[in-house]
C-alpha cells in the first residue's frame, strides 16, 4: 500500500529530520477504506519543533498556525499543503477543550503517542520508509467491521470526541463498541464544557460528509447525548400513520430520509455548504410533529395526523441551528425549506410557483425538491422514487424560470426616475406593490408593467408621472 503523494513522499525521503516520520489518521484510514484523501498528516518523532520548521523551510512555506499543539503547516511551491506534528503528552487540567496541559515529547515511542488518539480507526499509522502499516490497537480490524471503538481511557478527557464519533459514525458507516457506549454515556454531563464552534464543526462534518447519517443519529440516541438535542430527541416515539409512514415513528422516518439524501446525485454533486443545508434541513423537516402529531377523524376513520408541523418545524429547526451554532448564510437557507417541504401536495399553478420561489429565497426550488424527494423515498418499504408532484413542481418551475430562484422584478426604481420621480420614501411602496402584482401574474414584460403602473389610482403617483404614463 502506498498511497503518498510523490511531492510529500520525496520531501519524507529527504529529510534527514523526517527519517522518524508517520503518516497518521485519516489519510491512513482513508487509504484502507480505498478512498482518496485530501488531507496528510505527518507525526515527527526524534525533532524539536524548531528543527522541524528550519527543516521544512526548504520545502516550501512553514506556518506556525498550531504552535501551541506542536503543528507545522507545510505549503509546497505546487500550492499542496501538508500539516506536520511534534507528538505530545496531554493532561487534563481544566474544563473545556482548551482546559490541558500539553508537554511536547519527540522521544516517546509511536505507540504511545498513537494511544492519545480519539478512536482506533485514527490511531492507525503508516511508515512511509518500509510501507507498513502501524496497527497498535487493532484499528484496522475495527475499521473491516466497521467498528467504532475509542482508543483507551483517555478518551474521557475530551467530550468532544463524543460529537467526533457521531459524524464518522455517519461518513463511514461506524456502530460503536459498547464499552465506547458506556464511555460516552458517563461523561454527558460534560457536553456544556463544548464551545458552541466545535459543536457546529462536528455537526458540519456530520452534513456534509456522511455517507450513512442515520449511524450517526443512531450513536446519539445509543450514547445518549440525544438529550442535548431535545429536538432531535422528541422525534423518538413519535407515532405516523401506518398507512402513509410504515416505516414506524418519526425519528426512524428521518434516519431514513437522511440517508435517501446522500443517494441523491444532486446533493452529491452539490458543493459543500449545500450538502450541509439539505442535509440539515431533511433532518429538521419534522421536528414540528412531536407538538402536533394527535388523532383524529379522516376519510371515515381515525387517523394520525401533524396539521401545522411545516410552520411550527421552523420555529423549532432555527432554535436547533442557534444551539449548533449555524451561521445565518445557512439558517436562512434552511427555514423555508422546513416551513414549505409539503408544497408539492399543494396546487401547482403559476402564482402560487411564482411566490413559492420568492418564499424561498435565498434558497430556490431546486433545492425544495431535494427535500422533498428524500421525503418521499423515507418510507421504506414505499418505493424509493421521486413523486411525480415533484417533476410537475420542478417543470412548471423551469417554464416561469424561477428554478433557480425569484423571477428578478420588471419595474424598478430606475424606470421611476426615467418617468419623473425623485427616489424618496413612496418609491418602496410603489415597487413593493408592482412585484407584488408581477408575482400575481397582472403582467409580464416592462411594457405591461407600464400599463398596469397608469392603471393604479392607489399609489402615490405625482401627477406629472400619470400624466407621462397616459401619453405613453
Amino acid at each position: 500500500m502506498n498511497f503518498i503523494p510523490a511531492e510529500l513522499e520525496r520531501i519524507l525521503r529527504e529529510t534527514t529530520e523526517l527519517q522518524q516520520a508517520f503518516l497518521v489518521g485519516g489519510c491512513v484510514r482513508d487509504a484502507l477504506l480505498r478512498r482518496q484523501g485530501k488531507d496528510f498528516d505527518v507525526e515527527v518523532f526524534g525533532a524539536g519543533y524548531d528543527a522541524l520548521v528550519k527543516a521544512l523551510s526548504r520545502w516550501g512555506r512553514p506556518d506556525l498556525v498550531g504552535r501551541s499543539f506542536g503543528v507545522v503547516k507545510l505549503t509546497t511551491g505546487s500550492g499542496h499543503s501538508y500539516d506536520f506534528t511534534i507528538p505530545r503528552k496531554d493532561s487534563k487540567v481544566a474544563p473545556g477543550h482548551k482546559g490541558f496541559d500539553v508537554e511536547f515529547d519527540p522521544a516517546i515511542s509511536p505507540k504511545e503517542a498513537a494511544s492519545r488518539r480519539d478512536f482506533t480507526v485514527n490511531a492507525i499509522m503508516f511508515d512511509p520508509r518500509t510501507k507498513q502499516v502501524l496497527d497498535f490497537f487493532g484499528g484496522a480490524a475495527d475499521l473491516e467491521k466497521r467498528i467504532l471503538r475509542h482508543t483507551s481511557p483517555a478518551f474521557v478527557e475530551d467530550p468532544l470526541r463524543v460529537l467526533r464519533g457521531m459524524q464518522f459514525a455517519g461518513r463511514f458507516d461506524l456502530t460503536a463498541a459498547p464499552e465506547t457506549v458506556e464511555l460516552c454515556r458517563q461523561i454527558k454531563h460534560t457536553h456544556l464544557e463544548l464551545a458552541k464552534e466545535r459543536v457546529r464543526e462536528e455537526w458540519f462534518k456530520w452534513a456534509e460528509k456522511s455517507t450513512a447519517p442515520s449511524a450517526g443519529l443512531r450513536f446519539l440516541v445509543d450514547t445518549e447525548w440525544v438529550e442535548h438535542f431535545p429536538e432531535i430527541k422528541a422525534l423518538i416515539g413519535t407515532p405516523q400513520d401506518p398507512g402513509w409512514h410504515p416505516e414506524g415513528d418519526v425519528f426512524v422516518h428521518t434516519c431514513h430520509c437522511c440517508d435517501a439524501m446522500v443517494r441523491l446525485p444532486e446533493w452529491q454533486a452539490a458543493d459543500a455548504e449545500s450538502r450541509i443545508v439539505y442535509m440539515l434541513a431533511i433532518l429538521a423537516h419534522d421536528f414540528g410533529k412531536p407538538a402536533t402529531t394527535h388523532e383524529a377523524m379522516k376519510e371515515g376513520r381515525m387517523r394520525i395526523v401533524s396539521p401545522g408541523h411545516e410552520a411550527l418545524g421552523g420555529d423549532i429547526a432555527r432554535t436547533f441551528l442557534e444551539r449548533i451554532n449555524a451561521p445565518n448564510t445557512v439558517t436562512d437557507r434552511i427555514i423555508p425549506l422546513v416551513i414549505n417541504h409539503l408544497f408539492h401536495l399543494q396546487s401547482l399553478t403559476d402564482r402560487a410557483v411564482r411566490r413559492l420561489a420568492k418564499r424561498l429565497a435565498p434558497e430556490h426550488i431546486e433545492g425544495l425538491c431535494l427535500i422533498m424527494s428524500a421525503d418521499c423515498m423515507g418510507r421504506p418499504p414505499r418505493p424509493a422514487v421521486v413523486p411525480e408532484q415533484v417533476t410537475m413542481l420542478l417543470q412548471k418551475a423551469h417554464e416561469l424560470e424561477v428554478r433557480k430562484g425569484p423571477a428578478p422584478p420588471i419595474l424598478m426604481g430606475r424606470h421611476l426616475i426615467d418617468l419623473g420621480m425623485s427616489p424618496g420614501k413612496d418609491f418602496g411602496a410603489i415597487l413593493h406593490h408592482a412585484y407584488e402584482a408581477q408575482l400575481e401574474g397582472a403582467f409580464f414584460n416592462f411594457k405591461e408593467a407600464l400599463c398596469w403602473l397608469a392603471l393604479q389610482k392607489d399609489l402615490p403617483l405625482p401627477e406629472e408621472v400619470r400624466t407621462k404614463l397616459d401619453s405613453q
